[in-house]
């Protein structure tokens, strides 16, 4: 879960706290967006739903996380990071006792609304937290305690999917987000603001003592000058609007945004939400198909912990640019699975490797790095309201593919879907060898003080 070479001044047991308690909102971000893909299974039968409804169910977290993340940069900027995280424990706390306990279709769908106003500010201050909290040289493996964290959350929701599946217990699948939610908000309460926001609330003395916390040492005033410097030069934060008018921040506007609607639109989540669907159409059962995802979702945990090791190593551009390639890879195999003559058995348990085969190159590459380069790439007088704007731009495009997803199997069949997204992969690889930067191992500081050299 480190670099191979720890930062030396490092206070490595508060550090880890930090990233361990933060990435809480990790967990919880995995598990209210995976655990849809079990309840589904019987929520569609219970409340009569149409293709088109169970998009709107699965979509209207979405919708939420959409508006949650537009949002999240400016409240992170003016009241800092810990106090969003800690709002955001409470509003995952009611969003899943509302979908848990929900009577009908229409209280289900604003339930998972409200769950999706917490997973926006969780996406995008999670990590910025934890990048602002850490020291450079581990700053990619820590940052992606996170994404490990949404794994986790989704295997863990898997887990449970499989558990209630015998009763159908949905409900339960729904609302035990409550437990993790709650834990979110213990440990973000004993956790401090970061030095960088409460130098920018001129706030020096409370950013020095985190700064002595975080580097186990007394002697802090060169970094903090450094972080003071970045501030006077970046003194004000800007908002979405005046972030497009910057021309300086515009091409890594265009890094971060592309590479959010791209890990999207390459389809990754059509496997978390809809896996056991697609399973169970090749040959597996209900309960069947939701044990099969758990070892996809196991998968998906062991690939973030393999990249966590390498990407402060390996570096961010070549692991997403490998990501991609694989991920077009298996959902090119995926859509032949469907032209074969007969579907389970073997044919079944191929689908299955095909699924595993590409949700590991995400978990190696775009899962592990997606978040790192959005934390990483912007300027502080933009850093909240840019990574507002990519996080925003991932769940819309995560929406759309959602909605659409259940349509578009429906009119066009599973081959040209999949295939569909294919392209989207290799439109994305395509993308990363021409603009994604490399930036490992830079302070944040050395980064904002000029756009990293983009790779032509």
């Amino acid at each position: 879960m480190e670099s191979a070479v720890p930062s030396p001044s490092a206070n490595t047991r508060f550090v880890r706290s930090v990233a361990v308690v933060a990435a809480l909102g990790g967990l919880l971000f995995g598990y209210d967006t995976g655990i849809i893909s079990g309840g589904l299974l019987f929520i569609r039968t219970e409340f009569h739903l149409s293709a088109l409804m169970e998009g709107v169910v699965v979509s209207s977290l979405l919708v939420g996380a959409t508006i949650g993340s537009l949002v999240s940069g400016r409240l992170a900027d003016r009241y800092g990071r810990r106090a969003v995280l800690l709002g955001t424990a409470a509003v995952f706390a009611a969003g899943a006792l509302l979908a848990g306990l929900a009577p009908d279709e229409t209280l289900l769908v604003l339930g998972r609304f409200v769950l999706g106003l917490a997973i926006g500010p969780a996406s995008a201050v999670v990590p910025l937290y934890i990048a602002e909290m850490v020291p450079a040289d581990r700053r990619g493996a820590l940052v992606n305690c996170n994404q490990l964290m949404v794994t986790i959350g989704i295997v863990v929701s898997y887990a449970v999917g499989f558990a209630f599946a015998p009763i159908e217990g949905w409900r339960w699948m729904l609302g035990l987000a409550v437990v993790p939610a709650a834990l979110l908000g213990a440990g973000m309460w004993f956790l401090p603001e970061t030095p960088r926001n409460l130098v920018r609330r001129q706030l020096p003395g409370q950013a020095r003592t985190v700064l002595r916390s975080i580097h186990g040492k007394e002697d802090v005033e060169s970094e903090l000058a450094e972080i003071r410097a970045a501030d006077e030069r970046d003194r004000t934060s800007v908002a979405a609007r005046g972030v497009l008018r910057d021309r300086s921040v515009r091409p890594m506007l265009v890094v971060g945004m592309g590479l959010a609607v791209f890990s999207q639109i390459a389809g990754v989540n059509t496997i978390i939400y809809f896996a056991p669907s697609v399973l169970a159409d090749s040959g597996f059962g209900a309960s069947g198909s939701i044990l099969a995802q758990v070892g996809v979702g196991v998968i998906n945990v062991l690939m973030t912990v393999v990249a966590m090791t390498l990407v402060d190593r390996v570096g961010r551009r070549p692991m997403v640019i490998t990501a991609f390639t694989g991920m077009g890879a298996g959902m090119l195999l995926l859509g032949l699975v469907y032209l074969l003559p007969a579907q389970g058995g073997a044919v079944a348990w191929f689908a299955l490797a095909c699924m595993a085969v590409y949700i590991g190159f995400f978990a190696f590459g775009v899962g592990a790095i997606l978040w790192v380069l959005i934390s990483e790439i912007y300027p502080p007088k933009v850093r909240g309201a840019a990574v507002g704007m990519a996080t925003m731009a991932h769940w819309l495009a995560n929406f759309v593919v959602a909605l659409t997803f259940p349509l578009l199997i429906a009119a066009a069949g599973a081959t040209a879907t999949f295939w569909i997204f294919a392209v989207a992969c290799a439109a994305a690889t395509l993308f990363c060898v021409r603009l994604v930067p490399e930036t490992k191992r830079r302070s944040l500081e050395e980064i904002s003080g000029g756009a990293p050299a983009v790779a032509s």
